[in-house]
């Protein structure tokens, strides 16, 4: 059998630019700049080829969740994220006991050791009760910069982001040991004002955690985080396109000010991504999910999403009118940067990973492929 496949006659997304009539080579686990000898040759015709989706904020999907699972649940939400184009994927924790996420820091990072996923993202319990959202409150602590190395250290060499609360006790400091241990220091969760944000920037911090949702809102008198991580060119702001957390204006205008080059396009998925509506656990906290919303029972806050990154692409695209070029920005290339794991994945270039994601005229999920192996065969 053809251990080399040609995927030949589709629109191929570059950094460089879109190709008409494409085509991309697959060697092996990796993309090649010329054709094997022993080729499989894959008509692709009326379809795009995109890079890899990369999501950096994820809890869960497939009824399995990353935040409180076992092993084999983790690998199932893996899977289901995969299934929808996300090759690439950071397990997102949720505040709980320090003993707890520590337990958890290291299960998760024996998966990312394995290559399972790329890393862990701890969100809480550094956060603000102001902003808490659904995360239990009981749970909460200042980021105290020995809790903060705690985590980092449980993990193994694998913590890829904490989010914080900066204007806590302890959040500069603990922004600043994040970026002396090249860990993304996230601002999120949050109460802080314009001037706070600007002096956690100044110190590190780096990404927005889903920027408008658990912060204050954009004022014409007192601006709040919004207007100070979106002005600012060291900040990649996270957003959620699922409709349900972002009207589309207020997507519209974080996109465009702060431009393709500094978005990244998330899930927040929990357990119900890709699964169905009913009652889930985040953490310690039940959730319903109805209509594929996900609200805690008890108060009614969004409980993170049921988004998965093909229909987010599909969702930029077809109603937001983003470029297909500038949507392959912000859920691929930008992430895959944020993460260190440019060199590997996030574009089509000979000698990355072969992840790719097929698309048809409509912008659906045709294909998936991971490592050179398809995980979901376009035809």
């Amino acid at each position: 059998m053809a251990t080399s496949k040609v995927l030949a006659g589709a629109q191929v997304v570059l950094p460089t630019g879109t190709l008409t009539d494409g085509r991309v080579i697959v060697d092996g686990s990796r993309i090649a700049g010329s054709t094997p000898g022993d080729t499989e040759t894959v008509d692709l015709s009326g379809h795009w080829v995109v890079p890899g989706f990369v999501d950096i904020h994820n809890h869960g999907g497939g009824g399995a969740s990353f935040t409180s699972g076992t092993v084999d649940d983790v690998l199932k939400g893996v899977r289901t994220h995969r299934l929808h184009g996300t090759t690439t994927v950071v397990a997102s924790t949720v505040t709980g006991e320090m003993d707890f996420l520590v337990q958890r820091a290291g299960l998760l990072s024996e998966l990312a050791e394995q290559g399972d996923i790329a890393g862990i993202h701890f969100e809480g319990p550094f956060i603000s009760p102001c902003r808490k959202g659904a995360h239990s409150e009981a749970l909460l602590r200042d980021p105290d910069p020995a809790d903060v190395r705690k985590l980092v250290d449980a993990a193994h060499g694998h913590a890829k982001m904490v989010t914080l609360a900066t204007e806590l006790p302890g959040g500069i400091d603990s922004v600043r040991l994040l970026a002396e241990h090249g860990v993304i220091a996230a601002i999120g969760h949050t109460d802080a004002t314009y001037e706070q944000t600007v002096q956690a920037i100044d110190a590190g911090a780096t990404v927005a955690t889903h920027l408008y949702n658990a912060m204050p809102a954009l004022g014409h008198r007192t601006p709040g985080p919004i207007a100070a991580l979106l002005e600012d060119e060291r900040i990649t702001v996270e957003l959620i396109n699922d409709g349900t957390h972002l009207h589309p204006a207020a997507f519209e205008l974080a996109f465009h000010r702060a431009g393709a080059g500094r978005v990244a396009l998330i899930t927040d998925a929990m357990d119900a991504a890709g699964f169905g509506d009913g009652r889930y656990m985040l953490g310690p906290l039940e959730v319903e999910v109805l209509d594929s919303v996900a609200r805690l029972v008890d108060g009614g806050s969004i409980a993170g999403s049921t988004l998965t990154l093909d229909r987010a692409f599909k969702r930029s695209v077809t109603i937001d009118k983003l470029s297909v070029e500038d949507t392959v920005r912000a859920i691929s290339a930008n992430p895959a940067k944020l993460l260190g794991m440019y060199d590997r994945i996030g574009s089509l270039e000979p000698g990355k990973d072969a992840d790719l994601v097929v698309l048809d005229a409509g912008f659906d999920l045709k294909g998936v492929m991971r490592k050179g192996e398809w995980v979901v065969e376009p035809f």
